[in-house]
Parts: C-alpha cells; structure tokens; sequence
C-alpha cells in the first residue's frame, strides 16, 4: 500500500507538466488511483511494476484531457494562463510540485503551443527520461514516431530558447518593476521592460481582467501605473512563482493576483498576472 501511494507526488509532477493545470492533475492523480484500486486483487499483484502503470494511465487520462481542453479552452473569457503554483505553503509533501525549468511559466506557456501527442511525448522522455518504447505504449504510436514527436517538440523549444538568466538577476529586475509600478513611474516601468514586451491578464470571466494581451513597454507601463492608481489598499509581495522570481498581490490579506515574469537579457519580455481565483486556491491556504 505505501510504495503505491508514494507514487503520488511523481504523478502530480507528470500531470502537472502536461495539463498546466495543478487541480486538474490532482483529479487526473485521483482517477488514476481510482483505477487501480478498481482491478481485482490478484490483477493488481500480478502487476510488475505499479509505478510503471501509474504513469502510464495518468498520462493517457492526460492526454485525452489535453484534447478536450483545447475545446473547452475556446470558450474560455479572455486569455488561459497556466496555473501558478507557489514554492511553499501548508501544502502535503506529496502533492508538492518539484520546481525547476520544466514549470517556469515561459515554459508552460510554450508548451501550449504543440500538439497533445508532441507534449505528452516531450516531456515524458525529455523531462523524465522515460523510453521511446514506455512512450510508444502511453501515446499509441510507435517509438520510431514517438522520436519525431518529441523531436519536432524539442525544435519549438529551441526556437524560443534563450540563455536562462540567474535567478539573482531576475529577482533583481522583478524589485524594480515592483517598485516603479508602486510609485507609478512610467519611465521607471518602461526601462526595465523589453520594447516587445506581452503583458497577458488571466480573469476566467470570474474577475476583471485585460482580455487581450497588451504589447509595447509603453503600452504596458501604462496599463500596469493605471493599475496602481486605481486599487486601493494593495500589498505587493515579492514570492517565488513556478521555481521563478514573481510578484503576489493581496487585498485585505488575499490573494488576488500572482504575477510570473520570462526576463532576457536584463529586461521583462513577458508578463502573465493570474487573477482566475479557481487558479489562485494553492495561494490562499
């Protein structure tokens, strides 16, 4: 029973990763559960490796749901950012995300743009090293196809790939935005932000929010000093989103937005503030 359940926090990591989503993976992670404890006694104890199966029908149960999603998705009010999640909180350790490049938001947000099979077969091989042959069996195709999947995955990272900037130097640029957005100093915003800056807003429809992204520094310092004048009684917390340096908002205590940064070459190229309070339920605990 113990070495099934302590399967559980690689499960949340494998679905995580491939839906975006951490209450998604979480009922992904129950359904899987659910599954194996559905199969007859002897069935389940003449399974070899349970992990192994485990994995396997999380990530189907992940990849029927990422076809789904992009209908679902159509419907959805304004932009879809992926979910955030903090470093730390009252959380169990075995529903815990491990942090590191694979959930930077740049990442995540690049993985939306591939294909349900190139995503399951990317970062089950690239990020957990599984075999072409165990992803064969997980996407249906063959491991010969697999490769390509995951090879024509690799190219839309590369095609966006930037040397990764110390977390020090991030943290440093993200105090700066922090604080020419408090003071409201548009200069100030504009200089540390990229001249193609995106700035993508994330409201679900249940909060305001910019419903299209924003782009241009002075098109973005605007939007972000307008912000600053108009909410009241706001406290800006420096926090640590997706493994990266971000910003949290509170009202009255709450969190109301969380804000992840992608920074090249000293300056933000990408702004993605989640206000969708279904997404913000890790923060609140």
């Amino acid at each position: 029973m113990d070495h099934i359940l302590s399967e559980r926090r690689h499960l949340i990591n494998v679905a995580y990763r491939l839906l975006g989503s951490l209450a998604d993976a979480e009922d992904v992670v129950q359904e899987t559960y659910a599954r194996w404890y559905a199969q007859p006694a002897g069935k389940r104890d003449a399974v070899a490796s349970p992990g192994a199966w485990l994995t396997t029908v999380a990530s189907r149960i992940c990849l029927d749901l990422l076809g789904s999603a992009r209908v679902r998705r159509e419907r959805y009010v304004g932009e879809w950012i992926p979910e955030p999640v903090p470093d730390q909180g009252p959380v169990d350790p075995a529903d815990r995300v491990t942090l590191d490049e694979s959930v930077s938001m740049a990442f995540l947000v690049m993985l939306e743009s591939m294909t349900p099979a190139e995503r399951v077969a990317f970062i089950l091989h690239d990020v957990f090293r599984y075999g072409f042959a165990d992803v064969a069996e997980i996407v249906g195709r063959t491991p010969a196809a697999c490769r390509q999947l995951a090879s024509s995955a690799r190219r839309r990272v590369r095609s966006v790939g930037e040397p990764p900037t110390p977390t020090r130097e991030r943290a440093a640029v993200v105090r700066e935005f922090k604080q020419a957005w408090q003071a409201r100093d548009i200069a100030a915003l504009i200089a540390v932000l990229d001249p193609a800056v995106t700035a993508t807003g994330d409201g679900g429809g249940l909060v305001t929010a910019v419903l299209r992204p924003v782009v241009g520094s002075a098109e973005v310092a605007r939007v972000f000093a307008d912000l600053a004048g108009r909410a009241t009684g706001l406290t800006l917390l420096e926090r640590t989103v997706n493994g990266q340096p971000g910003l949290v908002a509170q009202q009255d205590g709450v969190t109301v937005t969380v804000i992840a940064f992608d920074i090249v070459g000293g300056r933000i190229r990408d702004i993605w503030a989640v206000r969708n309070p279904e997404k913000l339920r890790p923060w609140t605990v």
